[in-house]
């Protein structure tokens, strides 16, 4: 069963264009917030509340070593927002399928 209220925080995290950018940005590896904020117009402050989206997603994890947090991608996180969308694709899939077939029944029998 697929927990709705982790896919809706999965899909609202992912629906930001900024958000999905720092997500890009950790695939080379881990990085600290201010790494991840130097090529953006954007403040300290306001690239650590696109994260915090993205924590409360499952999205990223963080590691605090000292002064400095390390911040990581969490891929496995997508696994349900990914199962979600097979289950979905699958569904209409046979839908469609189930439409073709009955669409040649109809052709053959004219």
């Amino acid at each position: 069963m697929i927990d709705e209220s982790a896919l809706d925080r999965t899909y609202a995290a992912l629906a930001d264009p900024m958000r999905r950018a720092l997500l890009v940005a950790l695939r080379a590896g881990e990085a600290r917030i201010t790494d991840l904020a130097r090529p953006y117009a954007m403040t300290f402050a306001g690239v650590s509340r696109q994260v915090k989206v993205l924590e409360a997603a499952g999205l990223v994890s963080r590691e605090v070593r000292g002064r400095e947090h390390w911040l990581s991608a969490r891929a496995e996180a997508l696994a349900e927002a990914e199962r979600w969308i097979e289950e979905q694709t699958s569904f209409w899939n046979a839908r469609a399928d189930a439409l073709a077939r009955r669409l040649a029944r109809k052709r053959s029998a004219q």
